[in-house]
């Protein structure tokens, strides 16, 4: 990693059971507010990231698919060059043991690529002028454990790659302005929609939580995209919407899935004649170039060209120009609305499939599944390890009543009803991101946001002009920004209310015994968020990991979860010993953990294997004793690392 200069200061004062800092700067440790109002975004980054006290706990504190990410930026940063480092990303070999792939291919890395780049360039210039970048402290954390140290500043990796996606999102507050001051036509309005951002914050966004998520670095480009698209609507240039696609979807394999809502809401405003067959073909061909050059800057990735949002937009095609057929032969009117959407789902699923038989694709069979299940009482292995989850439930009632609350849903309702002419396209949008939420609650950070955006349209003329003149207009406006304010400011205490420390010293017992007992060569297989800490803090190669989208990775998590079955011992040291696993890492939370009935992981693997139902599950009888299939080589409170036996000759 390129060397950073650093003024140092200590303080030692311990204190029991937490981290101890200077006087001065204690109260600020567990301060983890989670707005970032750009006037206040660089106190709160410190706030935020003096809360993880070292680098090690940095490591601990990112988990799951966060710390996956984030391994990779620390990859090409430590390499002894930038082009080392990306070659190391793109020929990894610690991530699915003992394949050798291309992570930057796989996981949408281009934001890490470019960070890293990004801070290298920063600290070899700060180091050439003589600058320190950061700020460090010894801390004392008592009860026995080693002092560490703790570092404020750019010169910090953590520091430095959460300070950028803070700042991106900070940005993006100024894009829902301008977004809400164009759709409406007044600034009021986009000062509305920039309150009722603020107002529900809880439900809006979740990068004060996990910076490292895809949609912190993609949901900005969407916000841009659609602004772009408004604009496109009622003028007529593309570059930059095609541009903005681009950013928008390299970084998140979701995207696709978001533009597939989009693309089907403009085909609706095409079918009701309030969008121009040769505006939607311009809008096509835009999505179908950027589609082109993601696929080429994902080195070829199958999932892109075989995704429904991909043969959308071709049957899309293919409908417009048979338009003019299907009028002559019927009249315009309510069938020929509904023969043209037959006709775009029919042919859609059609080519979906031919291109998966094709590419011998079948990376994201489990959303088909995802959706089955929604709406019968199908489930599978793969599905339930979805729908197990709260955030990939059905939409709480909780969240509706919060949007009551603070005006949201009633002011999208008025304005839905009122919607006319060229503004159709964004209430079906806000119906096509409600319809995801509803089934998927965590899709509801899609959903508020929009709420937010057609927010503004409580000031548009256009809209409201029955109501009277330009200043009783917004007078009734502020009248209802004072309704919503009561809520939405209580929603603000209560977000900067919450307030955190991070501790994890079980994990952080095993990570030290990992590193300090184990091989560098040692490969690992264990519960896929434990995994990514595994690979992030120890560099040990792993064989299973959170990014769940990948066909093969979902076979080789189910072999490796096959720890928390009811099959014999036996077989699951041959799943391991078939991947070349050394050490299992087994947590008994994860086979005695139950988020509703059905739900552990024992049950989970009824379903799939009924045969053995009944049977006392597997890893309850390998944290009682291990033999003679394991041994049992490091035990705490949470973990126990279990070595696979090796066969005798």
């Amino acid at each position: 990693m390129p060397r950073t200069r650093a003024a140092r200061r200590t303080g030692v004062s311990p204190r029991r059971g937490r981290a101890s800092v200077p006087k001065m700067e204690r109260a600020r440790l567990p301060r983890v507010k989670t707005d970032f109002l750009q006037g206040s975004l660089e106190g709160k980054l410190g706030d935020f990231l003096l809360l993880f006290y070292n680098c090690l706990t940095v490591a601990y504190a990112i988990l799951s698919f966060k710390g996956l990410y984030y391994s990779y930026f620390k990859t090409i940063i430590e390499a002894p060059s930038f082009m080392d480092g990306l070659y190391m990303i793109m020929n990894d070999r610690l991530t699915e043991y003992p394949l050798v792939i291309n992570t930057l291919k796989r996981f949408n890395l281009y934001p890490e690529v470019v960070l890293a780049s990004w801070y290298r360039a920063y600290t070899s210039t700060m180091d050439f002028f003589g600058f320190p970048t950061k700020m460090c402290w010894t801390i004392n954390r008592g009860e026995g454990l080693d002092p560490v140290e703790s570092c404020e500043g750019l010169g910090d990796p953590a520091y430095f790659y959460v300070t950028f996606v803070f700042l991106l999102n900070g940005a993006m507050m100024s894009l829902f302005f301008i977004y809400g001051t164009y759709l409406s036509g007044s600034r009021l309005g986009g000062t509305v929609t920039v309150l009722c951002f603020f107002f529900n914050h809880g439900e809006s966004t979740r990068v004060m939580w996990t910076p490292p998520l895809r949609e912190s670095f993609s949901y900005p480009f969407l916000v841009l995209q659609m602004l772009l698209l408004t604009y496109i609507l009622r003028k007529n240039t593309m570059m930059a919407l095609g541009i903005s696609n681009i950013f928008f979807m390299l970084p998140w394999q979701f995207a696709q899935f978001v533009l597939l809502t989009q693309v089907a809401s403009l085909f609706a405003s095409y079918i009701l004649g309030n969008l121009s067959p040769a505006k939607m073909q311009s809008v096509l061909v835009t999505h179908m170039i950027s589609l082109a050059v993601c696929f080429l800057l994902m080195f070829g990735n199958s999932m892109l060209l075989t995704s429904f949002y991909a043969s959308s937009l071709v049957s899309i095609w293919g409908v417009i120009a048979l338009r003019d057929y299907l009028v002559g032969i019927f009249k315009p009117g309510l069938f020929t609305w509904v023969m043209q959407c037959l006709a775009w789902v029919v042919s859609t699923v059609i080519l979906k499939f031919m291109l998966s038989v094709i590419f011998g694709a079948s990376d994201d069979a489990h959303i088909s599944s995802l959706i089955k299940s929604k709406f019968t009482s199908y489930k599978d292995f793969d599905t339930m390890m979805y729908t197990c989850a709260a955030e990939f439930d059905f939409i709480e009632t909780e969240t509706l009543i919060r949007y009551i609350k603070t005006m949201l849903l009633p002011i999208n309702v008025l304005i839905v009803a009122f919607i006319a002419g060229r503004l159709v396209y964004h209430s079906l949008q806000l119906v096509a991101f409600a319809v995801l939420a509803v089934l998927i609650m965590r899709l509801k950070l899609f959903l508020t946001p929009h709420m937010c955006i057609m927010s503004c349209l409580i000031c548009s003329r256009q809209l409201f002009g029955w109501v009277g003149g330009k200043f009783k207009l917004q007078l009734t406006v502020v009248g209802i920004l004072s309704i919503m304010a009561v809520q939405g400011i209580a929603n603000l205490q209560s977000q900067w209310g919450i307030i955190g420390e991070f501790s994890n010293f079980p994990q952080e017992e095993l990570l030290e015994w990992v590193k300090d007992n184990t091989s560098p060569n040692a490969v690992f297989a264990g519960a896929m968020p434990t995994m990514a800490s595994v690979k992030l803090s120890t560099g040990r190669a792993i064989v299973n990991h959170p990014h769940y989208e990948d066909a093969g990775l979902r076979e080789r998590t189910k072999m490796v979860y096959a720890m928390y079955s009811r099959k014999p011992a036996e077989v699951v040291k041959q799943n391991l010993i078939k991947l070349q696993v050394d050490f299992f890492i087994l947590e008994d939370s994860w086979c005695t953990r139950r988020s509703k009935p059905g739900c552990s992981m024992p049950e989970i693997w009824d379903v799939e294997d009924a045969q053995n139902a009944g049977k006392v599950p597997l890893c309850t009888l390998m944290w009682r004793d291990s033999r003679p299939h394991f041994s049992t080589v490091f035990h705490n409170n949470i973990y126990k690392v279990l070595r696979v036996v090796e066969e005798a000759l």
